[in-house]
């Protein structure tokens, strides 16, 4: 059994509990305009997942379970209940494990940020069906990926800016995220990116997460960077009375669309958490 660590965090602000879970490879930081947007109302939290950012980062653990079990230690050593739970592309991975392990006691309100339901297609899926999955990868594209990480990371990561970000995004930006991923060491991103790309997360969203029936929202990019707006319309369609957000193009509508366009982002949450 992995041993428990004590997950690095960044708070600010008072009020009803956001907390914010980032995706693979990402920090705490990258949360950066909505713990400064939404702190004037909120008690807002960014989590540091294990081997990301500022928290400890041991030789094993890098499985998506593991992170969910991780979440559950960091909620429950601080007592926080009736939480607003976001997570942002792999962060929703973690929260759908989180869910289906330990239930929903803590959580009021559910946010996902443009994850895919299924990240790597190893099924022969095609058409609507493959939209509606979401998938990033093929087997051969997701391990060739991973070791790309291992090898080079700062390369792979250079790599990605069309996959994360809307064109005209900012330099400043773009420095920032690379930073904040080349905290977690390389080994550890490629391993844990195997274990998050082979999940299939279909049945938790239909048979676990939809009869919780938390309110939710789901919320997408139309630039389609990474992953396609049908599949955040899938998840919607899963949980009765959830929320659909897309982001359009001229919104920056990107796979990072709250670090590209916090203000939308912000106010969207703020009318969702009431």
């Amino acid at each position: 059994m992995a041993a428990t660590i004590d997950l690095h965090a960044i708070e600010k602000g008072h009020g009803p509990v956001l907390v914010f879970i980032p995706g693979w490879s990402q920090s705490a930081a990258g949360f950066h305009r909505q713990l400064d947007g939404l702190s004037d109302r909120y008690r807002v939290i960014a989590v540091d997942l294990r081997g990301h950012g500022g928290s400890p980062k041991p030789p094993s653990g890098y499985r998506i379970a593991r992170l969910a079990a991780d979440l559950e230690d960091f909620l429950s050593r601080r007592g926080l209940t009736n939480i607003v739970l976001a997570g942002h592309s792999m962060g929703a991975s973690v929260i759908w494990s989180y869910l289906e392990q330990f239930g929903a006691a803590r959580v009021a309100k559910l946010v996902f940020i443009d994850q895919a339901p299924l990240v790597t297609n190893g099924i022969g899926l095609t058409g609507r069906a493959l939209l509606d999955a979401g998938c990033a990868f093929t087997p051969e594209t997701l391990y060739a990926t991973a070791n790309a990480v291992a090898a080079d990371q700062a390369a792979v990561v250079d790599g990605f800016r069309a996959a994360f970000f809307s064109p005209d995004v900012d330099a400043t930006t773009i420095a920032f995220t690379k930073a904040e991923t080349l905290k977690m060491p390389a080994e550890y991103a490629a391993r844990l990116l195997i274990d998050h790309g082979c999940q299939d997360w279909r049945d938790v969203i239909r048979h676990v997460i939809a009869p919780l029936k938390r309110p939710t929202l789901v919320v997408g990019g139309a630039i389609a960077t990474l992953f396609p707006p049908e599949a955040q319309a899938w998840i919607a369609d899963q949980i009765p009375g959830a929320t659909l957000a897309i982001f359009s193009a001229e919104e920056r509508g990107s796979h990072f669309m709250f670090l590209e366009n916090p203000s939308k982002f912000n106010g969207l949450v703020r009318d969702f958490v009431g």
